[in-house]
């Protein structure tokens, strides 16, 4: 028994260690490409030219200074004009979807199964197969050029409405509303003030998510938006390396894409906070 049982720790002990050297590999490789950005942030465009390096250079406020004073583009507007689309987005898209999913998880009605089995299709489907017939159609509402296309239809996320759903069936139970029905809340006022709460650590991820989704769309915004004062980052990123090569510089290119990963990285952080205490306080309530 005594020798099974050593056996039995060893074994485990070799498998903590075999998960761990496999999860900091994968860290390390993770961090290696940002790292990697930073240090080409630091280099000029002759020094990026001449390969692959580890250490920085002294070249990171000049580099710094030529892409905040770039005549071609406008970076702080560019950064105002995507953190406006992205928060936006981010906040309609998670709210309606959690509302969505409340709707399909709590209420019975005919053709429920149906409503659901509709809203799954639609997350099979590109937004690229519809992306013509939707620039037709804001070209006749007259709202090229205008962020509502680029922030209302965030509204219906069928991936968002999925994991909502989800969620809900395994943290929110029915009673809980049929509770808050009898005390007299109304329905908008039980979502807002008893299920929402519930939902912090789905909303929290969801938020990152469509921040992230909407802060790198390059696809819909460069069918929309032609105006330079209008111009979000990604298009800005792909102005700047479709430059001419006598006005091509690598190291502006790398710091432009380094200050487009700083608002996403604040982003993460804060909301990362409400994912360890939702998950804390879900863990402590079992």
């Amino acid at each position: 028994m005594k020798e099974a049982s050593i056996r039995g720790k060893i074994q485990l002990t070799l498998l903590r260690i075999i998960v761990y050297t496999i999860l900091v590999f994968l860290t390390v490789l993770c961090l290696f490409f940002f790292y990697l950005m930073i240090i080409n942030a630091t280099r000029s465009n002759a020094q990026l030219a001449t390969g692959f390096t580890l250490l920085p250079k002294g070249n990171f406020f000049v580099n710094l200074k030529n892409a905040w004073n770039d005549a071609s583009i406008n970076i702080p507007r560019g950064m105002l004009n995507s953190l406006i689309i992205a928060l936006s987005s981010a906040l309609i898209t998670t709210y309606f979807s959690a509302l969505t999913a409340y709707g399909v998880h709590v209420y019975e009605f005919k053709g429920k199964k149906l409503v659901f089995t509709f809203i799954m299709a639609i997350m099979m489907i590109p937004s690229q197969v519809s992306a013509l017939g939707f620039l037709e159609l804001m070209n006749k509402w007259g709202l090229t050029n205008n962020y509502i296309p680029l922030i209302v239809p965030g509204i219906a996320a069928p991936v968002v409405f999925f994991y909502m759903k989800q969620y809900m069936e395994s943290v929110l139970p029915l009673e809980v509303i049929d509770a808050a029905r009898v005390d007299g809340s109304n329905e908008f006022r039980t979502f807002n003030t008893i299920v929402l709460p519930m939902l912090k650590p789905a909303i929290a991820v969801q938020m990152i998510f469509s921040f992230v989704s909407s802060w790198n769309n390059y696809f819909i915004p460069a069918l929309l938006l032609d105006k330079a004062e209008l111009k979000t980052v990604p298009i800005m990123i792909a102005q700047l390396r479709s430059a001419d090569y006598s006005k091509f510089d690598m190291g502006k290119v790398y710091m432009f894409i380094l200050l487009a990963i700083l608002p996403v990285l604040l982003i993460y952080i804060i909301l990362s906070k409400s994912i360890i205490k939702g998950v804390t306080a879900g863990s402590v309530k079992g």
